[in-house]
């Protein structure tokens, strides 16, 4: 069984998460502006959702399929949202992916903890990229992409359906040779 090691920056533990965290995860996830702008996070979030969500975890990193942690605050170790990676083997790239409970947003825990992912994830399984998507309507989520140095590569228009209703898709990207001229600006 491969261990996932703890990630730290300066304000966050970026961890596997536990079945001790269903509670949190179905509350903050659980909260319709989260769902809202999400394409995976369902709503309603009912009761043993988040623990079968949990049980995946290990065995999709083992397989080389996902990489999944809890978003913590290093002060009080407060679950405080999600954040992980989509592999495809094939392409030899991974999909960023998160959500932050609505009481944390705005505090730049989202981008300190992606920027933290993708390092991770460019040194110790050496993607050729990472890209991530948002909800047009989304554009906080967009600030953050660009803020990790990703670069807008299209819109997709009425790309998916959420609530019944088609969504245009914008498309991030960074390669791993632009991630290394940036990583310690």
């Amino acid at each position: 069984m491969k261990k996932r090691k703890n990630i730290e920056t300066s304000r966050l533990i970026l961890r596997p998460f536990e079945l001790s965290d269903t509670q949190n995860i179905q509350k903050m996830a659980g909260d319709y502006a989260i769902a809202d702008t999400t394409l995976n996070v369902p709503y309603p979030y009912k009761n043993g959702m988040a623990e079968e969500w949990i049980s995946t975890h290990q065995s999709k990193f083992e397989a080389g399929e996902q990489i999944i942690y809890a978003i913590t605050l290093k002060s009080n170790h407060n679950l405080i949202g999600a954040i992980g990676l989509t592999v495809n083997k094939r392409f030899n790239r991974a999909e960023l992916g998160y959500w932050i409970g609505k009481k944390y947003w705005n505090n730049g825990y989202c981008t300190e903890a992606s920027k933290a992912i993708i390092e991770f994830a460019f040194i110790n399984f050496n993607y050729h990229k990472i890209e991530a998507t948002h909800i047009k309507r989304n554009p906080a989520s967009g600030k953050v992409m660009n803020k990790i140095g990703m670069t807008l590569e299209g819109t997709f228009k009425e790309h998916v359906i959420k609530w019944d209703k088609y969504e245009d898709v914008k498309s991030y990207g960074i390669l791993k040779s632009e991630w290394e001229k940036i990583k310690n600006v």
